[in-house]
């Protein structure tokens, strides 16, 4: 079971900060597989999380190619570069879309230290609609005029489809990928995963809304582009002690898990 917490602990795993070790890193990479699995936001074998490792250049953490996100641990995680090369002994495949997507947002962005990639229902839904994620709930105004958009191009597959992937994210920290679905960039793993929890909320509150306003014949209510702008910017400008997404939630993540699932740390 996890220890109590400490104030002075930053290198912990289960602590929200960026862990110090690729020993930590491993263990809070394992830990977000198994949350993405648990709220059901993961697609079998075909999804992909990364996590840059501490000190390297460049190169990050990724799953290897044929295992559920539930069966993550920490040990099973692959080290690559930015070509794509397994830096490790660990049994298992890269998965071709998953170095592409990710190699290309790791090496353009220097805040990238972790890179969530899911095809969860209700954002792909969302994202084959033509206005996107709209700002009918206080979940979706963390990402009001905040996210970039990705036209489908097929499976991620061509290397030349990094230089787009790059553009249309652009120093946003979310990218929704149109007929596909979307990822989230985070300075941490924790701030990766709320990101991708609250846009999964979001949208899928706003496919309920928008299927019972046709029901009902009536419209939905958006409330005005100054008030949607205030709430982004309490969200994402963070003053105080709120700090990044994820600071607060994380050792009760960590904890939950630790009752569930504790073979992640493996």
């Amino acid at each position: 079971m996890t220890a109590p917490l400490s104030d002075t602990d930053a290198s912990r795993p289960d602590m929200p900060d960026s862990p110090r070790t690729e020993a930590d890193l491993r263990r809070q990479l394992a830990a977000c597989y198994r949350l993405v699995a648990h709220f059901g936001m993961d697609d079998l074998i075909y999804n992909h999380i990364s996590a840059r490792v501490p000190g390297s250049d460049h190169q990050f953490l990724i799953n290897p190619y044929g295992r559920f996100f539930r069966e993550i641990t920490a040990s099973s995680l692959l080290r690559i570069d930015l070509d794509g090369t397994k830096i490790c002994d660990t049994p298992g495949q890269v998965n071709r879309a998953g170095f592409v997507i990710h190699a290309a947002i790791h090496r353009a962005r220097a805040d990238a230290m972790c890179v969530l990639h899911v095809h969860s229902d209700a954002a792909t839904a969302v994202s084959a609609l033509p206005d996107a994620l709209l700002p009918l709930s206080q979940f979706a105004m963390h990402f009001y005029n905040r996210i970039g958009i990705h036209a489908y191009e097929g499976v991620a597959l061509d290397l030349d489809e990094q230089e787009r992937l790059v553009a249309d994210i652009g120093d946003h920290r979310v990218l929704l990928l149109r007929n596909h679905g979307f990822l989230t960039v985070g300075q941490t793993v924790p701030e990766a995963f709320m990101l991708a929890y609250y846009f999964e909320r979001a949208a899928r509150i706003q496919l309920q809304a928008q299927a019972a306003a046709a029901a009902s014949g009536r419209p939905v209510v958006l409330p005005p582009h100054e008030v949607c702008e205030k709430a982004a910017r309490q969200f994402t400008e963070f003053a105080g002690d709120i700090k990044r997404p994820g600071f607060r939630e994380w050792p009760g993540f960590i904890r939950m898990l630790d009752e569930l699932a504790p073979g992640y740390a493996d």
